[in-house]
Formats: C-alpha cells, structure tokens, sequence
C-alpha cells in the first residue's frame, strides 16, 4: 500500500492539505468582513453568498453581473512575489465592468486555485480583493479557494471574480441613448492596467532583455516592476457621484482588452461612431517603453492597450464640462478626448 505512515492513500497524501485551507479560509473571513455593507445578509462560510435587495431603496432593480480575470499580468506577481495588487486587480476589471451599464456594485466573489495551498499568499491576495472591494464599495460576499494538485506549477495560481450590481431599470445605460454630437470624455488610466501583458511581457522581457528591477530612461527612475504591478483604477465611486448629481451620461465603456477603439464602440448606438483624439490626453510613459522595445506599431498599441484611458463617457456636448469637473472632484483626471459621429467604427484624429 502506498499513502501516509501506511495507513493507505489518503487526500493529504494525494497532495491536498486540508489544513493550509482552513488557515486561509480563517483569514478570509476576517478580510470579508471589513467590506459588508447594508443587504449581506450572512458572513462568508455558508454554501452560497446572501444579499437583500431591500436596503437599496430602489423600486425596479436591475441585476447586472460581470465576470474576469487578471491575466498574465500575474505572471509577474508570481516572479516578484508580491501579490495584494493582483486582487485589487480582479475587482477592478469586474466592477468597472457593471459600471459601464451604471450599476451600483453590490458584491463580489472570487476564485482561487493552486496547485498547493500557501496561506500566506492566498491571505495577500484576498487583502487585495477586500481593498478593491472596499474602493468599489461592495461587499466580498464569498468565493472559493481550490486546491488542486498537478493543474498550476509550483508558486502559481489563477483568479476569477464575479460581480453583481444593481441599477433602477429606467437608469440602465446601454448606449441607445447615443446620438451624433455627443463628447467622449476619457478618464485617465494608471498605467497598463490588467491588458496586453502578454505582449508588454515579450517586448520588455524577451525583445529588450528588461529585468523586474530595470529602470528605464522612459520611467524616470521608477522600476519596471512597480510599474507593471500598478493596480488597476477603480471607477465605481467617481462615475456613480456623477450620476447621481443628474449629469445625463449616453454610454460608459471599460476600456479593457480590444483597446480605446473596440471597446468605446460597445457602447455606441447603432449607426454612431466616434473620433478621438489623442493630443487631448496623457499617454503614461510605459506605453513609450513598449512601443520602442517591440518595435510595435502604433495601430497595434491602440488595439492592445488602453494607452492612458480606462474608461470613456458618451454623454451630451453640452454637460461635457460639467461632467470633467466633478469627475476631478472626485479624484480623476478626466477631459473631452473626442465627439460621435454618424457612421460606424471608431478611428483616431491625429
């Protein structure tokens, strides 16, 4: 017989150790409690996460439910060791999603897996999320941490987020609303965000031979790996103090993977496009860095990355103005990067 101590084969023998994951469960609970809000009902640990609508005051909620990831942007993490960004990350990308159709984000939950549980890194991680959930003002209602022998290499993990929002139907924004004339406002990014690691991670790593500690000229002496572990922005609280001050917004996207270009188009209505343009807004400077280490084109950036704007809003040329301001009230830097136009597709004036 093969196992532990002859006994027969067991599951710790399998490579499954129950005990890492009830150390990294405790720490998770006390991690979800400093983000509940009015509606959670019940403290992580239960078989399902539960949330009251009730508390929101609203009269015809909509739910609006996002998924992600982080990426290969965690293949970074794994070689700095440093973890906490990452988890802010996964929110980032799931409640700016919901936001986009400007939903309130109520709760998150996420997914870990490993191939060996290390509860000191699952706690990072889960300190992350709850940072992100409590920046995006939702709850980390549950989630799930897996431990699955032979699936992931030694210091590797994955994550999964899922969000839920909730919005007054009448208030839904999808972009039908979106007309010819109406301004882009674009809303600064902090850098790469959580997209086109995959092609960042080539160009700097294997075509420019950087390390994680370089410091590139275009950096201006902040390390490469600072840099590319720059959290992603979350939006929630300055978008939503925007609609709640009455400003009257056509469209919101999340400028995620597909670029400025593809995702602006999402949330356009039939038969609008738009025009942006670029010496409007600031370009971080790791956008330079890649660019000149991959020799990579500039319609290939525009495609991959988000080159300084997370996140654009459609709305009337008129309250265009007024929507920048309070967006900078509230903490981002915000401008009118360009207008809709009759037609289809989204192309840049430069």
């Amino acid at each position: 017989m093969s196992g532990d101590g002859g006994q027969g084969l067991t599951y710790h023998g399998a490579g499954v150790d129950r005990g890492a994951a009830r150390t990294a469960i405790a720490a998770i609970a006390g991690l979800a409690a400093r983000t509940r809000r009015p509606g959670v009902v019940a403290d992580v640990g239960g078989f399902g996460g539960l949330f009251h609508l009730a508390p929101l005051g609203m009269s015809d909620p909509v739910l609006v439910a996002g998924a992600d990831g982080v990426g290969t942007k965690l293949k970074v993490a794994f070689w700095a060791k440093r973890h906490r960004g990452v988890g802010q990350d996964l929110v980032a990308m799931s409640v700016n999603d919901v936001l986009a159709h400007g939903a309130e984000p109520l709760f998150f939950l996420d997914y870990y897996a490993s191939g060996r549980t290390d509860p000191a890194v699952v706690a990072e991680v889960v300190a992350g999320v709850a940072d992100g959930c409590q920046e995006a003002g939702c709850a980390l209602l549950g989630g799930e941490t897996a431990e699955l022998p032979g699936m992931y290499p030694e210091g590797e993990y994955e994550l999964a987020g899922f969000c839920v929002g909730a919005v007054e139907r009448d208030r839904v924004i999808d972009g039908a609303r979106v007309r010819p004339g109406d301004a882009v406002v674009g809303v600064a990014s902090s850098g790469l965000h959580s997209n086109g690691f995959a092609l960042a991670r080539r160009a700097l790593f294997d075509g420019a031979g950087l390390r994680l500690d370089s410091t590139p000229p275009e950096l201006g002496g902040t390390p490469l790996v600072d840099e590319l572990l720059r959290p992603t922005r979350i939006y929630v609280r300055a978008v939503l103090a925007l609609l709640r001050a009455g400003v009257e917004v056509h469209g919101i996207a999340h400028i995620t993977g597909g670029g400025l270009a593809e995702n602006l188009a999402r949330a356009l209505a039939p038969g609008t496009g738009a025009v942006l343009r670029p010496q409007r807004w600031r370009r971080p400077p790791v956008f330079a860095l890649i660019q000149r280490a991959g020799g990579i084109s500039e319609d290939e950036m525009r495609r991959t990355f988000n080159i300084g704007v997370g996140m654009t809003l459609v709305l009337p040329a008129a309250a265009a103005g007024r929507a920048a301001r309070l967006l900078a009230d509230a903490g981002e830097t915000a401008q009118v990067i360009g207008e809709v136009v009759a037609g289809a597709g989204v192309r840049f004036a430069d």
